[in-house]
């Protein structure tokens, strides 16, 4: 056993002598290659954002007057528009007059323009204090707005009876008028 260990090793070491004492292995290749990039390429240009930007009315803060500030804007790629505009409050001035009608000592007058709302002239004559008419207060003005209301109710029927008629009249001129555009129709 021993002498087939021995015959491995010389034979092992005989043949890695060979191997380095034979030349060297040359490889040539020659490569040609040829390479061909064909592509497209898109550029999509992105516009900015809309702008259109609606005017600030009354933003300075001012809460002294009696309007208030509409405003809007609309913006596509092409075309922007903006628009705003003024609001008036009229029961903010109607306060307001009252209020400085009041604080210049002229009573009477303040409450005659608060007296235009129909809710105020309600409230004043179910407490028995009515507004002012025509320089009257108390039981005066009281009077002379029965009569006013009692005017107004022969007022209100003698304009039933003409409406009336001119409903009628009305209806008649609008036949006539249909029955006209008829005719010209058919004489074309």
């Amino acid at each position: 056993m021993k002498a087939v260990r021995l015959l491995l090793v010389v034979v092992g070491f005989f043949g890695q002598v060979y191997a380095l004492a034979e030349e060297p292995i040359i490889t040539e290749s020659t490569t040609t290659s040829t390479v061909t990039t064909q592509g497209s390429m898109e550029t999509t240009v992105k516009s900015p954002p809309p702008s259109a930007i609606s005017p600030q009315i009354m933003s300075n803060g001012n809460s002294d007057l009696c309007t208030f500030g509409v405003a809007g804007a609309v913006q596509t790629q092409i075309l922007g528009i903006s628009m705003g505009s003024t609001i008036r409050d009229m029961n903010c001035e109607k306060l307001k007059n009252a209020k400085t009608l009041y604080d210049m000592g002229m009573k009477v007058a303040a409450v005659s323009v608060m007296c235009q709302d129909q809710r105020v002239f309600d409230a004043m004559m179910n407490a028995g204090t009515p507004c002012p008419k025509d320089g009257l207060i108390g039981e005066e003005a009281k009077l002379a707005w029965e009569q006013e209301e009692l005017r107004q109710e022969v007022s209100a029927a003698t304009s039933e009876e003409e409406d009336g008629e001119s409903i009628g009249n009305k209806k008649a001129m609008g036949v006539s008028t249909v029955a006209g555009v008829l005719a010209l129709l058919l004489v074309l």
